[in-house]
């Protein structure tokens, strides 16, 4: 009897203590949320303020909402077609960067063959190579090839620089789904590629959305590339056209905002579709099916 009070004295001890524990993390995610969500915030505001505004007031609300910034930065930059051509470049480097990255992940994950190590330390390597060094060769490559002020100039160097991190996602992934139910559907007449498309792919949503919104934001936002790979301003992307704003002599802040604001409404859309989905996907592997 002794005992089993001293058990009950102990555990209600221990939960006296983690209640403290518990509101002090519930505090510090708070605080974190909001230094997070400040600056998405700051951005609204500074989007509706006039130039003098922006400098005399920058973290008060506008006293006169300048609703045609929006309108006006939509005009000047020819931001419509700049959003159709970052939609059409991150959406088809998406496509090929899940399909490519999936089906390699689920080769290297499931298929054991000589050159496995050798293949995974290849894209491991892919993921060490700086970005940016590589802008000019893949410049002169792509001159050779006729390839500069196309799509693809943007697509194909997205995908390749993307697939490295999207194997190892995938790999992490599918390595936790029990083979069991691969050689259930082997049984029921599926070949590989029936086990993948209507097994493995399908389990693999979580992290496959997780590569979608990584991948996403990285294409959506590049300004390198397409500086280099572009000229032609029918094709520029949205970051681009948010540098018209911009010259040597000063930076229309106004219109700036407002551009900015409506190059990050995509963005939290995105995200806030699959958020669900990111957060199973960042604990993927985590815990063996």
């Amino acid at each position: 009897m002794q005992v089993m009070i001293n058990a009950r004295s102990e555990k209600m001890r221990g939960s006296l203590w983690r209640k403290p524990i518990s509101g002090i993390a519930k505090i510090i995610l708070l605080f974190y949320a909001i230094i997070t969500l400040y600056p998405l915030y700051w951005l609204g505001i500074s989007a509706f303020k006039s130039n003098q505004e922006f400098f005399n007031r920058p973290y008060s609300w506008p006293q006169h909402w300048q609703l045609d910034n929006i309108t006006r930065a939509w005009d000047l930059g020819n931001m419509g077609r700049a959003v159709l051509n970052s939609t059409i470049v991150t959406i088809s480097a998406l496509l090929l960067t899940i399909v490519l990255g999936m089906l390699a992940a689920y080769v290297l994950a499931r298929f054991p063959f000589k050159l496995n190590g050798a293949v995974k330390g290849l894209f491991l390597l892919g993921m060490l190579i700086p970005i940016h060094s590589t802008l000019v060769p893949l410049f002169i490559f792509m001159n050779k090839l006729g390839m500069l002020n196309t799509y693809w100039s943007l697509i194909l160097p997205y995908t390749a620089f993307e697939l490295p991190i999207a194997i190892f996602l995938g790999m992490s992934y599918i390595v936790s789904i029990p083979r069991e139910v691969e050689e259930a559907a082997m049984i029921d007449g599926n070949g590989w590629w029936g086990i993948f498309g209507r097994i493995i792919f399908p389990l693999s949503l979580p992290i496959v959305a997780t590569i979608t919104i990584l991948a996403f934001l990285r294409f959506w936002n590049d300004f390198s590339f397409a500086l280099v790979f572009i000229n032609s301003q029918a094709l520029k992307t949205l970051p681009l056209s948010l540098s018209l704003f911009s010259d040597g002599f000063g930076t229309d802040y106004s219109l700036t905002m407002g551009a900015m604001f409506i190059a990050a409404i995509p963005t939290i859309v995105i995200f806030l579709i699959f958020q669900e989905q990111i957060m199973k996907g960042m604990v993927a592997g985590s815990v063996k099916g």
